[in-house]
């Protein structure tokens, strides 16, 4: 079984190069030195998120990314990493940038945080930002030599 896998609650995800996408994000945690067992991604609605950010955090908003740690803190990672398509696509038209360059941003986001990355302080925002760009970079020009 892949250390990376998708699964979708009450949305799918239509991406092409998924497997590419799934062997970068297991390149991720290589490249920061952090063991991985593994970590599913589950995309779903705002809706669905919204009610575990209720349930789970006790936090009444939307969120385009909730991520639950599963392991130990020595343990190899494993983790489920939810994320509403809805807010993905708002927050691409807003940011006026593509779908899939967003929805990319947000599953590296994910793996950034397992790796123990923060974005509650202002320095550690533009730390987690400067992350997801140097992994969005590194995507794109893999997938221009691919």
């Amino acid at each position: 079984m892949s250390q990376v896998q998708f699964r979708y609650a009450d949305q799918r995800l239509s991406l092409a190069g998924k497997n590419t996408i799934k062997a970068f994000v297991a390149g991720i945690f290589k490249k920061e030195k952090i063991a991985l067992s593994q970590i599913t991604y589950v995309f779903c609605s705002d809706a669905f998120l919204l009610q575990m950010n209720r349930d789970f955090l006790q936090h009444d908003y939307y969120t385009d990314i909730i991520t639950f740690g599963l392991s130990e803190k020595s343990a190899p990672v494993e983790a489920e990493v939810y994320i509403s398509l809805d807010r993905v696509r708002d927050n691409a038209a807003n940011l006026g940038i593509s779908f899939r360059q967003e929805v990319l941003r947000v599953i590296f986001h994910g793996a950034l945080h397992l790796c123990g990355y923060k974005d509650k302080k202002k320095s550690e925002i533009a730390l987690m930002r400067k992350k997801e760009d140097q992994y969005l970079r590194l995507f794109e020009k893999q997938q221009l030599h691919a």
